[in-house]
């Protein structure tokens, strides 16, 4: 019975993460309640609260469903891409891409995140997330890129943080642009190339390097 209880709390939580999907995604994230998740799912709000704290806790759960490729970089060992830290920064990136293409769950995350949030309050536990994951996920290119240069794959004097900035810019707003016109371009097809143009712009890029 204990096992059967547990197993039911593990569905119930599962639907209602998959509701808030759905809701958030068609109602945007700002204008969605727990009440409308709720209905979605077809439990009671006391059942949401029973497994979050609140739409935060709800929003952070649906996010931890689908791997970020900030997240990918910071989890891979550095003994698996210790002899060629750019070619992992360069797949993680492809291999991203096209898993977005591919799978209907992360698509549709990836457009809550950057096109359905609608947050204005900078001390919303959600908005504090985001900006979290954002200097981390900085933090970790910027690494990645440092252990580049040791390896002379990119210039001594490059200025590893702007050229994190960079890399980042590109990648999130080609991203960003296929997820608010994805009939525009083939986003699979297209994301090698201007990542690797990308990457190669650092080489040779003067305005990223460090001032003397």
């Amino acid at each position: 019975m204990a096992r059967c209880t547990k197993e039911e709390a593990l569905e119930t939580r599962s639907r209602i993460i998959d509701a808030a999907e759905e809701v958030f995604h068609a109602r945007g994230l700002a204008q969605s309640s727990l009440s409308d998740v709720a209905l979605a799912a077809d439990v009671t709000r006391g059942a949401i609260y029973w497994h979050f704290k609140n739409k935060g806790d709800l929003f952070d759960a649906m996010c931890e469903r689908v791997r970020l490729p900030l997240e990918a970089l910071a989890a891979t060992p550095f003994e698996q891409y210790a002899h060629d830290p750019l070619a992992h920064l360069r797949n993680t990136w492809v291999a991203f891409m096209k898993n977005v293409v591919n799978d209907t769950r992360s698509r549709k995350v990836l457009d809550i995140i950057f096109l359905r949030s609608e947050l204005v309050d900078r001390d919303d536990p959600i908005w504090v997330r985001q900006q979290h994951c954002y200097e981390k996920g900085l933090d970790n290119m910027e690494r990645i890129l440092k252990e580049a240069v040791a390896l002379d794959q990119l210039p001594k004097d490059l200025d590893t943080r702007l050229a994190a900035i960079s890399l980042h810019s590109h990648v999130i707003g080609l991203l960003m642009n296929w997820l608010f016109s994805p009939g525009s371009f083939a986003l699979a097809e297209v994301a090698p190339a201007v990542i690797d143009g990308c990457l190669e712009s650092l080489a040779c890029a003067t305005s990223l390097r460090l001032k003397t």
